[in-house]
């Protein structure tokens, strides 16, 4: 009963970290035509939501081991709830103030992510991996549904919205003091330490600067270099190209595919905006629900069928918004965004998982680190395709007589 209780709170407790850590992302991308206006690329939104953090990720194998679990916590705290009263507090024509507010909220969300993902290494993966897949899917869930009904449903102003979820961060005090055991004996059946010793040892590790010099650093990085290598090909590559394309379809394709009003249900879509906050919600519960597949034993070994998959879907939502083909309705399509979500989802939770099982004991939290970078890689490089992509889509379709893209945010 009393390991009962312990795999609960270590799954509580990652559920609760992935949750925190990607909501406030989640709900910047949902809010992405509120912040920037349908005439402006969501690519911005989508760039300042992700370059800090695909940075803080690539630049953390490097120094991350220097600053203690406890001192990044405090971090995530103060950064996410300064970006997001920015974001809110920002009057609507400054636009450069929001990407500010936006870019302090990814520094916050790159430095959690693998900040967590690290943390899993010093507790039983089945309940730390699993609990934290399952959180980051549910922030995805619970992100676009609170608000695509506080903004869709209740009528609320965005600003508003974005301010509430301001003090959400204040969680991870709680979640980290007040729930997360201490040390676990599950976390360390595997490992020949005692578990005093980990938790002095490694999980509040600090080394001393004064041990740095110049000829340290160099070896350092080149050491680090050699050491993320051999993780690229079987994990990072795959990942990264799955995120690439489903971010091409929901920063750069989404946006455009769109239908005429007087043929959908007014209850939900009374504006074309409401049309991009459904696909987000869609996306996000497919993502919610293969990312906590892996606490139903659900697992997907060749990580490369995942990318195949999800390239085709890149193809058929770009020749449904360049043509109008093949769908004359918005349901299938639908569908289709599910699905995309559900591909997306499984693909992060078995490569974190394979990383996990297949890493020796000493690399595993550093290799958690570094894979935690393909995810943020793949958005960054769509969220380039897409300053081009929506913009040149868009305008072919009014071309054609589809002046729907023009009207988003009414």
């Amino acid at each position: 009963m009393a390991i009962f209780r312990e795999s609960r709170r270590i799954f509580v407790s990652f559920f609760l970290f992935g949750l925190l850590n990607n909501i406030l992302y989640v709900i910047i991308l949902s809010a992405a035509i509120d912040l920037v206006g349908s005439s402006t690329p969501k690519a911005v939104v989508l760039l300042a939501d992700i370059v800090p953090a695909f940075l803080i990720k690539l630049t953390a194998p490097f120094y991350v081991h220097l600053i203690p679990y406890h001192v990044r916590l405090w971090l995530l705290v103060l950064l996410s709830s300064l970006g997001m009263l920015v974001i809110s507090l920002a009057p609507e024509i400054a636009i450069g103030l929001k990407v500010f507010g936006i870019t302090v909220a990814s520094v916050s969300s790159g430095l959690g992510e693998l900040t967590f993902l690290q943390l899993t290494h010093f507790y039983n993966e089945d309940y730390s991996l699993g609990g934290f897949s399952s959180g980051t899917g549910g922030a995805g869930l619970f992100g676009s549904f609170i608000f695509m009904i506080l903004t869709n449903v209740v009528g609320l102003q965005v600003w508003i919205v974005l301010l509430l979820c301001s003090v959400s961060p204040l969680g991870f005090i709680f979640t980290f003091y007040g729930l997360l055991p201490a040390y676990s004996p599950l976390a360390y059946q595997s490992l020949d330490i005692e578990p005093d010793s980990v938790l002095v040892e490694e999980i509040n590790k600090s080394f001393s600067w004064r041990n740095l010099s110049i000829s340290g650093i160099k070896q350092h990085i080149g050491d680090t270099f050699l050491e993320i290598k051999p993780l690229f090909v079987p994990y990072m590559l795959p990942l990264s190209s799955v995120y690439l394309s489903e971010y091409v379809i929901n920063q750069g394709i989404s946006p455009t595919l769109l239908f005429p009003l007087h043929d959908l249900p007014r209850w939900l879509f009374s504006s074309y905006r409401d049309i991009y906050v459904v696909y987000g919600f869609l996306y996000q519960l497919g993502v919610f629900i293969s990312r906590s597949s892996i606490n139903f034993g659900i697992r997907i070994k060749n990580l490369y069928h995942l990318s195949i998959l999800q390239f085709i879907n890149v193809l058929v939502t770009l020749t449904q918004s360049a043509y109008d083909v093949p769908f004359n309705k918005i349901w299938l399509l639908l569908v289709l965004i599910f699905y995309e979500g559900l591909l997306g989802g499984f693909s992060y939770v078995n490569t974190f998982a394979t990383v996990s099982e297949n890493s020796p004991r000493d690399r595993r939290e550093f290799n958690m680190g570094c894979v935690s970078i393909s995810d943020s890689l793949g958005i960054v490089m769509a969220g380039c395709i897409n300053w081009w992509l929506e913009p040149t889509l868009c305008h072919r379709q009014v071309s054609n007589g589809r002046d729907w893209c023009l009207n988003g945010s009414s």
